[in-house]
């Protein structure tokens, strides 16, 4: 059966597959992501991190992934949860798993289940929630919850054998793409496209990422001319997110004394925040900028090329 969407005074209105259940969801909550698998399958998560690895039951049926974001979100992750909570175990769902973060395993589960990818999911490792409910040896419903900066990310992964109804597209958070300089073709925009989204689903995700084409020669400080497209996407990322802001840290191989090192990775960093300030409009407040030297190095400094990759400028997500 497949039921109809309908948006009340308490939320969105959702059935789960297997027209067992329904959940209405936090009023405000906009869809990010849906992927409907007719037949698949997906390790349920059944039990906290042991040690070893997450405990796990292999299940197969249609599997439904859906991802929503509620903006300035006030209420806790368990306020957010309990009431799903509470609908699911109303219309006959065991509670077969129920964690916060900490009792969960941290870091360990959260990288041990399925996530929606960055950034129509994102998860604070200090600050989520996981429930599982079963329902029979086919119902199955999944959902996590975190708080990340002044929003919350809701995930529902559910296991059924009927179809269920689709929620209307909704935008992920705004993706900057590269303003084109040239006409390009179908391949350019795609591969464009393609690198603002993973440039800033590994800085959602990860909370840092590397300037990748932002180079320094040995004991240089300045930037050329040219263009850096990673500069252009994250001050788009900042003009179309104003939760965020940044911390841009220098680093640098182990040539020289380490507050030497110290002194060149910081302006190094202030460099390129100079460039975001000055060429793409980013508001100082917006952007800091400090350096650690060769204290925290991503390859090893006994050869050329390790060297090189050392010599980097990163980007760490910060909350306003």
């Amino acid at each position: 059966m497949i039921r109809r969407l309908a948006i009340t005074l308490l939320g969105l209105a959702w059935a789960v597959p297997g027209g067992a259940a329904d959940l209405t969801l936090p009023a405000g909550a906009r869809a990010l992501f849906e992927r409907i698998s007719p037949l698949d399958s997906y390790a349920i998560p059944t039990g906290p991190f042991d040690g070893v690895a997450v405990p796990v039951q292999m299940i197969e049926g249609r599997v439904d992934r859906r991802s929503w974001r509620l903006e300035a979100a006030v209420a806790s992750t368990l306020q957010i949860l309990a009431p799903l909570r509470e609908q699911l175990e109303a219309q006959g769902y065991k509670i077969v798993l129920d964690c916060g973060d900490r009792e969960c395993g941290g870091f360990d589960f959260r990288f041990g289940v399925e996530v929606v990818p960055a950034p129509d999911m994102v998860v604070d490792i200090g600050d989520y929630r996981f429930l599982t409910a079963q329902k029979g040896e086919e119902d199955v419903v999944t959902v996590l919850v975190s708080k990340f900066g002044a929003n919350a990310y809701l995930q529902v992964i559910s296991v059924g054998s009927e179809p269920i109804a689709t929620i209307p597209d909704a935008p992920p958070i705004a993706q900057p793409v590269r303003p084109a300089s040239r006409p390009q073709s179908t391949e350019d925009v795609d591969e464009a496209e393609s690198t603002a989204s993973d440039l800033v689903a590994r800085l959602l995700a990860e909370g840092h990422v590397v300037l990748a084409d932002v180079a320094f020669e040995t004991g240089a400080v300045q930037l050329g001319d040219g263009q850096y497209q990673s500069l252009e996407l994250l001050a788009a990322f900042l003009s179309a997110n104003d939760t965020y802001r940044l911390a841009l840290v220098g680093h640098t191989d182990d040539v020289g004394a380490l507050q030497d090192n110290i002194s060149l990775s910081r302006r190094r960093a202030q460099a390129v925040r100079a460039r975001l300030i000055e060429q793409h409009g980013v508001a100082p407040a917006r952007v800091e900028a400090d350096g650690v030297g060769y204290l925290a190095p991503i390859a090893s400094n006994i050869t050329q090329d390790g060297r090189q990759a050392n010599r980097r400028v990163e980007a760490v997500l910060l909350v306003q």
